[in-house]
Order: structure tokens, then sequence, then C-alpha cells
């Protein structure tokens, strides 16, 4: 069986649109449905409290309460009442005295025989839903009264609920066309979402997508800290040339041996752990280069030996490079003196490795919550003009990568520190959970996280 994460992610989005447009055809027809109900229960409503008022208000049902059963008046009534039903369409129209005993009705033996329904105390009309001889029903009940205002019977007239299901039933086709419309216009956006995605993915798979993601952000890590890296070498060296042009031998020799120590004494922190990349050290020492740049000094603690890391250097690359990136640009931002960023690498507890980044920023806010790993989310103030160049990536990523090779990440502030906790293996099956964040940092954030 294929792995749903092995799909390219043009499928993948062809299926997500695909099951988006049936959850809303879902959503529209059920609305639809429910909205067709309501308006015939209302018409029902509607047409019941009419026909019972008008009923109730002709001069001949007065005429025809006041008589005996037998006579033309009431047979002239029960005439009326029946052409009335069927040209309307009402399920019965019952006319009666003022005590219930039915004049009129469908059912001729229901003639004479009490009235099932509420009779209001006082003469108004009434609405209501009952379950009467002929089954559940609105009906409206109105007063009959004479010339002298007495209330001298009542006129109910009532809509089956079966007759209402049926006139629903009716507009169950427009519902479909509709539904369907939806349906095809669903259809044709998913199309053409695979088709935009198949032109700049191809047939890659989600995971191969993903990956391609993590490589050019490294790739752009790995560019950014080598370009900070000889802009600083550089000019180190035009400084030097320029005493030495000025005469001024000793100090060049000084300056080109001080940059020569701090350079060397770099690398053989960065060259300690066996099972450092070369690709991740040149990111810490370029990274180091960068926040030189910018007035940061950077502090860097790794344990003498490491084991084999769950991320492959591409994902490490990002993992550090981002973080770092984040913690120097907080650092060089605050008001803050000296401003520091500190990185550590280590084992923590066995079957742990500990990532941890702090600055000395002013934090990220506490208004930025979780909101900070979101994609497109970004605790840096830039130009209305670059607000759209790709912020609010790093964090994302980052948080991605950790959760995919089995880890977490937690954020504490006082001071700001990302603390990466990985297992020495990614595991089979990828749980995911998001990161955890801390009100304050606890002692232990800043604690040595083992042999380092």
């Amino acid at each position: 069986m294929r792995h749903f994460g092995s799909r390219s992610a043009t499928s993948r989005v062809f299926l997500v649109l695909m099951c988006a447009v049936l959850a809303v055809i879902v959503i529209v027809t059920a609305l639809l449905m429910w909205d067709s109900r309501r308006a015939e229960y209302r018409h029902a409503e509607r047409t019941t409290r009419a026909l019972a008022i008008a009923l109730a208000s002709a001069p001949y049902t007065a005429r025809a309460l006041a008589e005996p059963s037998s006579s033309a008046d009431v047979i002239d009534v029960r005439e009326r009442v029946s052409r009335l039903r069927q040209d309307i369409g009402v399920s019965y129209i019952t006319v009666m005295d003022a005590s219930g005993t039915r004049l009129t009705h469908p059912d001729p033996e229901q003639i004479g025989g009490r009235y099932r329904g509420t009779i209001p105390d006082e003469a108004v009309p009434l609405t209501e839903r009952w379950t009467g001889t002929l089954g559940p029903s609105v009906r409206t009940i109105a007063p009959v009264a004479d010339d002298s205002g007495r209330t001298v019977g009542w006129v109910s007239v009532g809509i089956t609920v079966g007759s209402i299901a049926q006139e629903i039933s009716r507009e169950v086709p427009l519902v479909l066309v509709v539904s369907g419309a939806f349906a095809a216009v669903g259809a044709v956006a998913a199309l053409a979402g695979r088709r935009i995605t198949r032109r700049i993915t191809g047939d890659l798979s989600a995971d191969a997508v993903r990956e391609a993601l993590v490589s050019h952000d490294s790739l752009r890590t790995l560019s950014e800290s080598l370009r900070a890296q000889t802009h600083e070498h550089g000019n180190r060296l035009h400084a030097a040339i320029a005493l030495l042009e000025l005469g001024r031998r000793d100090e060049a020799i000084e300056m080109l041996a001080a940059t020569a120590s701090r350079s060397q004494a770099l690398a053989d922190l960065v060259d300690a752990p066996d099972a450092l990349d070369p690709a991740v050290r040149a990111v810490i020492m370029g990274k180091t280069a960068q926040a030189s740049e910018r007035g940061v000094s950077v502090a860097v603690d790794l344990a003498a030996t490491l084991p084999e890391l769950p991320l492959g250097t591409m994902e490490l690359v990002s993992v550090i490079g981002n973080l770092m990136d984040n913690a120097i640009y907080a650092a060089a931002s605050s008001s803050t003196r000296p401003r520091t960023v500190d990185l550590r690498l280590g084992v923590e507890a066995p079957g742990r490795v500990l990532i941890e980044v702090s600055d000395s920023g002013d934090g990220f806010g506490a208004e930025a919550g979780s909101a900070i790993f979101d994609w497109g989310v970004s605790t840096k103030q830039v130009a209305p003009q670059r607000a759209a160049e790709g912020r609010g990536v790093g964090l994302a990523l980052v948080d991605r990568i950790v959760r995919e090779g089995g880890g977490s990440i937690a954020v504490a502030e006082g001071p700001t520190t990302f603390s990466v906790r990985l297992p020495l293996r990614r595991p089979e099956a990828r749980v995911p959970h998001g990161p955890t964040l801390v009100a304050a940092a606890p002692p232990s954030v800043r604690a040595n996280p083992g042999p380092l």
C-alpha cells in the first residue's frame, strides 16, 4: 500500500480541494433543505391563518352556526369549505360551535365529534402544531362572532405535515441543481489548483517538496553565513592593508594576528564534536561573523562528543541557522548592553539532544504567543514594501522540522530562549505536537544541559 506521505504534492492538493468541495456541497445542501423546510412551514402558518380568519369573518359562517345541522345554511357552509379546501390546497377546514363540536370535517364520520386541539380562552386567532384525526398538522383556529360580538363558534384550518413534506420534496430537484452547480465549480477549481501545483512541483511527493523547501532555506542560510564571514575578513584585511600603507606595521600585524587567533579559536571550538557536519560548522562560524557585523557577540558551547542526530544536514542547518538569525536580530535590535547570543548543543539526558539558543533581546512579547510558529507570522519590524518578502517562514520551518524529527521546541523568556529537544533516532510514526510556550524561563533553562 502506498503511504499517503509518498503521494505527489499535486495529488494531495487535489485531494484536499475535493474534500473541501464535498464538505461545502454537504453544507450547502443541508442549508438549502433546512431553508426550504422553514419556508414551507411559515407558508403553511400564513395560509391557515389567513383562511381561518377570512372564513370566521364571513357572515354565512355565523348564520350556519345559529341553525340546526340539517339546515340549508349548514349544507351551504359545508359545500363552500369543501371547495375552498380543494382550491387552496389545505388539508382540512373545520367549523365548530363554541364548545368545539364539529359542524364540518373532510371525514363525514368526524362531524358531530369533539374538536381535537387547543380552543383559546380568549377570542383571538391561535396558530399551533397539533396531532389530530388526520395526523400532525400546522393549524390556525379563529373565533366566529355574531352581530353582538359574542363568540358563537370557531373555524380551524390545517395543513398536515405530510402535505408540507410533499411540498418540500418538490424543492429537492432545485436543491440538487444548485448543489451540482457548486460541485462543478468546485471540481473546476480543484483541477485548476492541481494544474498550478503540478507546474510548480511537477510529480514530486509532498515530502520531497518539504525537503526542497528545507534545502532552499539551508542554502540561503549557508550563503548568508559565508557572505558575512567573507565580508568580516575582507574588512579586517582592508584595514590591515591601510595600516601598512600608513607605515603602521606593528598595528597591522597585531590586527591580523588577533583575527587569525579569533578565527582559529572558533574553528577549534566548532571542530570539536565528532558528529557535527562541516556544513553545520560553517553556519555557526558564518552566523558568528554576521553577528559581529551587527555588534552582537556569540558564545558557542558545544559538547566534546555528540551522538548521531536524527536530522539530516540540511535540516540541522535550517534549525540552527534560523534560530541564530532570530536571536541575532533580537539582540541587535535591543537597547540592552551587552548584546549577546548563546548557542548550546549537547546531550541533555540519555537518548535526547538539546539545541538551545538564547539572546539578550527584548523578547517577542506576550501578544505574539504561539503564533510565532505560524507560517507568515514574524516578530521582526519591516518596511511595508518588504512585508511580502517571505517573512514569517523561519520559525515555522524550524517547528515543522523538529516535530517531524520526533522532537519538541519550547520557548521561554527572561532571557528569550528557544530550546529544541530531539531524540537520537527519528521515529517511524511522526506524531505532530505543537511548541510549548513558557511564561518565564525556569532556572534549568540556562543550566548546563549535560556533558557540554
